[in-house]
């Protein structure tokens, strides 16, 4: 096992010797290589520039996916590190592109250096470390869409002309949600759980979120604490596989979703608060660019919507399959099979192999929709987690 590492590690490191050194018109050297982890399919590298011909950083991270990964997904993730990187640098939200190459599925970026996990910081009892750490989060998120707005053509433009083998790749992350709520009657059926109409169409106004939306920006995607870090400069997003532009809500709500099932036991208590520091640090940032947001009823019925969506879908993820009334996987036009597992195997912070995880998720939701008086959705929310409480965990 350790051999096979070292020579995923090396020849990550070789690869970018040779994509640095064909941009620099100069031999580049690397050294020092340090296995920084990444999902079970990707191996990720931070090197030191040994012998540098022009102007670079003194380290920097390479990322190396397998030669079967799906090129499209690859695709979104070079695009959407071009589509940062130019970006002021006060706003960009996290590592700069410094090179990449579609035909070995490799990205080198630059060094984030160390810093602090938000998980860590979510899961220590340093109560006042993690209230910032929260707001911080959110103020971050804020900035980011604040800085992206009206710069969804420009995206468009670059996945456009990125490959032209490959195509222009869709959201994932609508293509799954539109999946779940396609099957939304069956799924609620399995779970012995009613679906009333408004709830149904509450989560087929979640998928809309994707496509239309009032609150258009970028989004990196999957903005779980597994991809935060926060280093001397801030709030870093680290991860932009499946980045793209969608309405900003889904993703202040994925981040609500998805941070209380790191709380240590201190912080569980005070996640009601927590919650509400994440959401109002980004709504200060956004609410000049939107100012319907100021509006709390505007605000807590968007946040929901896209809430109870982000919650629906990790829950049918956990269902027996053959819950999904469509094949996930269809044939593409081009012959290309997008495999579910391999979009799984991400590693989102939203998908979750632990039912206490989904259950809670549902408690949240419905505590929130209590405090906001969203009647329905808070019965549902009950209903939802009670079903899978006996279901799971009984």
């Amino acid at each position: 096992m350790t051999v096979l590492a070292d020579n995923h590690l090396s020849g990550a490191v070789d690869a970018a010797e040779r994509l640095l050194t064909t941009r620099a018109g100069a031999p580049v050297s690397l050294a020092d290589a340090e296995d920084l982890g990444g999902s079970g399919r990707t191996t990720v590298v931070r090197a030191r520039v040994a012998q540098n011909p022009v102007s670079m950083d003194r380290t920097l991270v390479i990322k190396s996916l397998p030669a079967h990964e799906d090129p499209r997904s690859f695709q979104r993730e070079v695009v959407s590190y071009q589509y940062v990187t130019a970006l002021p640098n006060e706003s960009r939200p996290g590592p700069q592109l410094i090179a990449s190459d579609y035909d070995h599925r490799l990205l080198v970026l630059s060094d984030l250096g160390s810093g602090q996990s938000m998980k860590d910081l979510l899961s220590g009892n340093d109560i006042v470390a993690t209230s910032r750490a929260v707001s911080a989060w959110g103020q971050a998120l804020g900035r980011m869409h604040a800085a992206t707005l009206g710069g969804e053509e420009d995206f468009a433009a670059l996945l456009r002309r990125g490959n032209g083998k490959i195509g222009v790749s869709e959201d994932v992350g609508e293509r799954w949600a539109r999946l779940a709520t396609d099957s939304a009657a069956s799924a609620a059926a399995l779970l012995d759980v009613d679906l009333p109409e408004a709830v149904a169409q509450m989560l087929a106004a979640g998928c809309e979120l994707f496509a239309g939306g009032e609150h258009r920006a970028f989004s990196p995607s999957d903005v779980g604490p597994e991809n935060i870090m926060l280093n001397d400069d801030g709030v870093q997003f680290m991860d932009y596989e499946w980045g793209g532009f969608r309405d900003a809500t889904l993703d202040i709500a994925y981040a609500v979703a998805t941070f209380g099932q790191h709380l240590s036991t201190i912080n569980l208590g005070r996640r009601a608060e927590l919650e509400s520091a994440l959401v109002d640090a980004w709504r200060s940032e956004v609410e000049g660019i939107w100012p319907r947001l100021r509006n709390d009823d505007e605000l807590n019925t968007g946040l929901l919507t896209a809430w109870l969506l982000w919650s629906w879908l990790s829950t049918v993820w956990m269902l027996p399959e053959g819950t999904f009334e469509t094949d996930p996987a269809p044939l593409a036009d081009d012959g290309l099979v997008e495999d579910p597992a391999a979009v799984l195997s991400h590693d989102w912070a939203l998908h979750s192999n632990d039912p206490r995880v989904i259950v809670a998720r549902w408690t949240d939701l419905a505590d929130a929709a209590s405090r906001s008086g969203a009647t329905q959705v808070a019965e549902f929310a009950s209903s939802v987690g009670l079903a899978l409480q006996r279901a799971w965990l009984s």
